[in-house]
């Protein structure tokens, strides 16, 4: 038995590094499967999902009319931005006449 005790005791800091990287590991996992709405698996490997809240439900439907309002800005941005292609590469000529249309429709 004492002649085992070294062999022991060099191997055993090892089987501790091993396990505590394991178990990081796995905790890390699950916090990542949280976090990013992913479902858990419980110990047979049945689903287990997280609980979703009021407060949760009322955040997503919120970041979904912020969503739908950034895209029609986008939209109306986009139409801007082709207005403002289409003067730029106009002729000189055509913007001219444009300019003196809407003056004479503003008189």
């Amino acid at each position: 038995m004492t002649d085992k005790l070294p062999f022991i005791q060099a191997i055993f800091p090892m089987i501790a590094v091993i396990v505590s990287v394991a178990i990081g590991g796995w905790v890390l996992t699950t916090w990542l499967r949280i976090k990013n709405g992913y479902p858990l698996d419980g110990s047979w490997g049945q689903a287990l999902y997280p609980k979703r809240d009021d407060e949760m439900a009322e955040r997503i439907k919120l970041l979904s009319q912020e969503s739908a309002q950034l895209r029609a800005e986008l939209g109306s941005v986009k139409d801007r931005l082709a207005n403002v292609e289409r003067i730029v590469t106009d002729s000189a000529h055509g913007l001219d006449r444009e300019i003196e249309a809407l003056r004479g429709k503003n008189n």
